[in-house]
């Protein structure tokens, strides 16, 4: 392991014209205070990923990165989502550094719990996950969703860590191994604990989003619980067996009671126990077929074997 590392701090955006003016400087001024104090290269970058943003976004990391040789940007062709913008810019920085720490852009997650996450690396840990501490800052309804969506994530046999999103250390080692997970369905914060390598915990408090509009409403915070659900674990489909074997059983004792009353001559037609039966059983066969179509859906999409990212542009290197 290297005295002195190098890294990448990855940064997917996605139109952030509005806050990068305020946190690039912040980046920046991390970035040399880790040179500085804990001994990371001095050739060390802070690499932006645009995600086919539709603002300035891309025109202002150009800029930076002409103005500071530590600024580096890549640029996606198309939007393609925040999981598969992280992803390109670890694998543009996997054979360019020895640590990359991917983090968001809105200056939510502390910039100084990078220096915790660089000491458990130089203590071995491969893998260093920031890790919120609280949840005080949070709304009731956002407060209690994220707490289910990691409760349903357990019981889904996905395996995470509580209060972890995209903040975290991956060393270059990792994203090597990392590179040969091939699946078009992404869900990294899913995904890194089934590499292995020693890991461990930063906590940290997270602050409220410095400028602009969350791009993460609940729409897409279920949407990704659900791509986590159904590319990391088939728990659902296990569910489904059983709730088929319950009904199943159920359907038996229905029929031998419906047996005993009829040959005990107390046999009644009942339209509304009828309706209630059907719309029942239609409704429990329409979400089992829902839940086994994703699974069909992704399949298909991974058999396709398409490029999960493409990168259009790259930044210039400073001018002198």
């Amino acid at each position: 392991m290297k005295e002195n590392p190098r890294l990448y701090i990855v940064i997917p955006c996605y139109n952030e014209e509005a806050v990068l003016p305020i946190t690039a400087p912040l980046f920046q001024e991390e970035l040399n205070l880790l040179i500085k104090e804990k001994g990371v290269a001095s050739d060390s970058r802070i690499l932006f990923v645009n995600d086919g943003s539709k603002d300035r976004t891309w025109e202002l990391i150009q800029q930076y990165a002409k103005e500071d040789e530590h600024f580096i940007g890549i640029s996606q062709s198309r939007n393609r989502g925040h999981q598969s913008t992280v992803l390109a810019g670890l694998m543009e920085a996997k054979d360019n550094c020895d640590i990359t720490i991917s983090i968001d852009c809105d200056g939510q997650d502390d910039i100084h719990a990078m220096e915790a996450m660089i000491d458990a690396y130089k203590d071995g840990c491969e893998i260093v996950y920031g890790v919120r501490s609280s949840r005080e800052t949070d709304t009731w309804f956002k407060r209690t969703t994220a707490q289910g969506f990691y409760r349903v994530m357990e019981k889904m046999g996905v395996e995470t860590v509580y209060n972890h999103a995209d903040y975290r250390l991956v060393s270059s080692r990792v994203l090597q191994q990392f590179a040969n997970y091939e699946e078009v369905n992404i869900f990294l914060r899913g995904m890194f604990p089934l590499v292995g390598f020693k890991s461990t915990s930063v906590y940290y408090e997270r602050h409220e989003r410095m400028a602009g509009e969350s791009h993460y409403p609940l729409k897409k915070m279920i949407g990704l619980a659900v791509d986590g659900i159904t590319s990391l674990s088939v728990e659902p489909i296990h569910l489904i067996a059983k709730m088929g074997v319950f009904l199943s059983l159920l359907g038996v004792i229905g029929i031998i009671w419906v047996l005993i009353r009829a040959f005990s001559g107390h046999t009644v037609i009942g339209w509304a126990s009828m309706m209630c039966i059907i719309f029942f059983l239609g409704g429990i066969i329409l979400l089992s077929l829902g839940v086994i179509g994703e699974y069909v859906g992704k399949t298909y999409l991974e058999t396709k074997h398409r490029p999960r990212y493409i990168i259009s542009e790259r930044t210039e290197k400073k001018t002198k």
